[in-house]
């Protein structure tokens, strides 16, 4: 069993001094991380099956990643992009364009900032000012971004919000229609239509429906293809545009690029962050150019572009593709559900077992598939007291997101670990 050491006491006790608004589920103080492991301070080692919230997908230190970042270091570190050029962003650039088939790119410093420069492009090409976003979701929690999130009351108390109607998601596992898949017809997506042009918003007033593939903080939520097709369709109809937000699912995590190539769908603007820059803080959004053709000065930013989230960003999709991570992403995803759905046969305590790729969300349960809110806040922290690291999702889920290069030891190592607490629990 791992304990709070006296170093890592030390330097919680001086965070809480200065640090605000936060959110820890456990007592961990990181040092240092290498591949799928993290070492925290007191030289305690622990599996990762969080990435750092599905941001380290190449894994820690990268060599790679490592030695672009230095090497641009020792020429320049900024720039001032907006205002003047430099060839690292353009290469960034040139390849995310390369690997998603969309032709302009904006580039900023974190998924927030992206899902803002969305929202904006979309009000802007469409000359609407409404947009719709569903319920559980996570966007951010900048004022735009925080806007269409609805995954918790405590994020949005007190702000002032852009006009943002939300409507269902398909959580089939707990349907907020009380239908069943595929007998529902996909009523969740069709209740835009039937009550939301309707009665609340005009579709004339609407300038895009903003989704994630599959939603993160909400609960690792993934829903029928057929989901995704009807907002494309609703959109195309209505002369709305469709955004992507592919800030945690993008970078491989599902085996795609994208997670919406699992569904067969495009979107006109994608937002994306977190894995694509391999740690360096990076955001990206992109479009056609027929969409992305505001004028000079109308977006920009005073560090994005920077030439060491360039360097890093450009190392780490080179990385990623020849390393093949979106095919180790399907193999290990695979073997995980696997081995959970075992579990689930095992332990009442887990209700569902869902995912693309390593993207997988355990949903815990009690009595009438009641959210087992404590129970899995136990297992988080017993988990890491055993050398575990997870993260909570939604209100009794745990996200099982490991760096896309663990290995299989390390995989089963993890999963030793979780089901031991699952006992103790």
């Amino acid at each position: 069993m791992r304990k709070i050491g006296s170093k890592s006491r030390q330097i919680i006790e001086r965070d809480h001094k200065v640090m605000g608004a936060l959110t820890r589920p456990y007592e961990l103080v990181v040092d240092r991380a290498e591949g799928s492991t993290i070492f925290d301070v007191d030289g305690n080692s622990y599996i990762d099956f969080a990435s750092s919230v599905s941001v380290m997908n190449v894994g820690y230190h990268n060599r790679a990643v490592r030695e672009a970042v230095c090497s641009q270091i020792q020429k320049m570190v900024h720039c001032g992009f907006p205002d003047f050029y430099a060839e690292p962003p353009v290469k960034l650039s040139e390849k995310l364009c390369e690997m998603t088939g969309y032709e302009k790119v904006f580039l900023s410093n974190s998924g927030a900032e992206s899902v803002e420069a969305a929202m904006k492009l979309a009000f802007w090409y469409t000359k609407r000012n409404s947009m719709i976003a569903f319920y559980l979701g996570f966007h951010g929690r900048t004022l735009g971004a925080l806007s269409l999130t609805a995954s918790k009351m405590l994020h949005k108390e007190h702000f002032p919000s852009v006009k943002v109607l939300h409507s269902h998601y398909a959580y089939c596992y707990r349907c907020p229609l009380n239908l069943e898949y595929p007998d529902c017809g996909i009523s969740c997506a069709k209740e835009i239509e039937k009550t939301i042009f309707k009665r609340e918003l005009s579709p004339r007033d609407t300038a895009a429906i903003v989704v994630e593939p599959i939603q993160g903080e909400g609960g690792f939520i993934v829903p029928p293809a057929e989901f995704h097709h009807e907002l494309r369709r609703i959109c195309d109809e209505n002369g709305i545009l469709l955004i992507s937000d592919e800030v945690q699912s993008g970078g491989f995590r599902t085996g795609k690029f994208m997670a919406m190539e699992n569904f067969g769908v495009r979107a006109d603007i994608v937002s994306m962050s977190k894995s694509i820059g391999g740690g360096v803080p990076l955001g990206a959004t992109l479009s056609t150019s027929e969409i992305m053709s505001w004028q000079p000065g109308t977006h920009a930013n005073t560090f994005g572009g920077n030439l060491l989230a360039a360097a890093g960003g450009l190392a780490t999709l080179e990385f990623m593709e020849k390393e093949r991570l979106g095919e180790k992403a399907v193999e290990n995803g695979v073997y995980i559900m696997k081995r959970l759905d075992e579990m689930k046969d095992k332990y009442p305590l887990i209700g569902d077992v869902r995912g693309i790729g390593l993207m997988i969300g355990v949903e815990l349960v009690e009595g009438n598939k009641d959210p087992a809110v404590e129970k899995r806040n136990n297992i988080v922290n017993l988990a890491i007291e055993n050398g575990l690291v997870l993260l909570p999702a939604g209100d009794s889920v745990i996200r099982i997101v490991p760096p896309l290069v663990i290995s299989k030891e390390e995989i089963d190592k993890g999963l030793g670990i979780f089901e031991d607490v699952l006992k103790k629990t």
